[in-house]
């Protein structure tokens, strides 16, 4: 007991001190000479961008929170396209109506309905999850948007969206999606020992954050195995699920591996801390990237926010979920996470704290740091 309250103690320090140095670090940026303001693009901040997710049965509590992952560390305004089941609609509108003017404008939302193009949509809604297929077809969609970042609703953002934005400026010229590698070690990946079907490189990637330009895969002839030509995206869908669906185990993730085996060229893989699961630390901590810069974004998949097999997942969950909006993101959500995270270093994720608050902990700051620069500017005469 002694022992834990002295590691309170001393992060209530580290707390301490990073307020002053973010507020001193405010209050040289406030009183810089004015030849020496910095200045940012006005065009640039307004410019929207794109976030879908797909939401059906009990997903709703999980999508809220990552939007509100998403909404509270963003510098850009963000456009949500929430595809839904019919019964979650008006609770989507409920919920979102509730947050604080401060936090609503920094958003738009359309909710759409559960839709497919091509096939059976009975055949396509059961594939792996309920509705998941649905991202399969939002190039078909949403046609009036050029670029778009899907997640699932498992997932939790640590720093900005407009960081992982910038990735579409490194696609070269063929490039149109990007993706993390479904493992960082092919001798113990899922696809690597057990696909019956194509994969990508030789790990797989995994769906749960999907980086898209839209426009070039609606204007792209896709390389298959079903023809000596190449298909639109939209043709290639139910032919290629037709092939392979006594072969595929999970679902519209497969689908995407099989289409960038046969187009690799297309894909634009980023590291493991823009997708981070539990495998990368259950087994042993093995995402270099996070371990250097920290994890940029959180993937809880198998359910680990909702049972106790990996605390320090449902910990970060928690901390987002109960968050005030308007309170202050240092003492109403870095120290109790950093508190939550003291009851889990018993567990193999739970030993590399650092893996998981060093990000945040840099966000926190820049948003903090934005905040007071507004509000002392707006008071400041020279």
């Amino acid at each position: 007991m002694e022992r834990k309250k002295k590691k309170t103690h001393i992060l209530m320090q580290n707390y301490l001190l990073d307020y002053l140095s973010i507020f001193f670090i405010c209050l040289l940026q406030i009183f810089r000479k004015p030849g020496e303001q910095k200045h940012s693009k006005e065009p640039s901040s307004l410019q929207c961008m794109h976030l879908a997710v797909v939401a059906c049965g009990d997903r709703l509590e999980e999508t809220l929170i990552m939007l509100k992952s998403a909404v509270l560390f963003s510098n850009r305004r963000l456009c949500f396209h929430i595809f839904s089941e019919d019964s979650l609609k008006p609770e989507f509108e409920k919920k979102l109506q509730e947050w604080p003017s401060s936090y609503t404008k920094k958003f738009e939302y359309n909710i759409y309905p559960i839709t497919f193009s091509v096939g059976n949509a009975q055949e396509w809604k059961k594939l792996f999850k309920p509705c998941a297929a649905q991202r399969l077809f939002l190039p078909v969609i949403l046609k009036d948007v050029d670029s778009l970042l899907y997640v699932d609703t498992d997932v939790l953002f640590l720093r900005p969206i407009d960081d992982i934005w910038h990735i579409l400026k490194e696609f070269n010229s063929t490039q149109l999606a990007a993706m993390a590698p479904e493992h960082e070690i092919p001798k113990i990946g899922w696809y690597s020992r057990f696909a019956r079907h194509p994969y990508y490189g030789t790990t797989g990637v995994n769906s749960g954050v999907m980086l898209m330009n839209l426009t070039r895969i609606r204007n792209t002839q896709f390389k298959n195995s079903m023809i000596p030509g190449g298909l639109t995206w939209e043709e290639m869908l139910y032919p290629l699920y037709q092939k392979y669906k006594n072969y595929i185990t999970w679902g519209d993730q497969d689908l995407l591996n099989i289409i960038f085996y046969f187009n690799p060229e297309c894909l634009y893989v980023f590291p493991c801390q823009w997708n981070y699961r539990p495998d990368h630390c259950m087994y042993g901590s093995n995402c270099k990237g996070a371990e250097e810069e920290g994890v940029s974004i959180l993937h809880g998949n198998r359910g680990v926010y909702h049972d106790d097999k990996q605390p320090t997942f449902k910990a970060l969950y928690e901390v987002i979920r109960d968050f005030p909006f308007e309170d202050n993101l240092f003492q109403s959500l870095y120290y109790p996470l950093q508190s939550k995270f003291l009851d889990t270093v018993h567990t193999l994720c739970g030993r590399i704290p650092q893996v998981f608050l060093k990000q945040i902990e840099k966000t926190m700051k820049k948003v903090y740091e934005n905040r007071v620069i507004v509000y002392l500017g707006a008071n400041h005469r020279y």
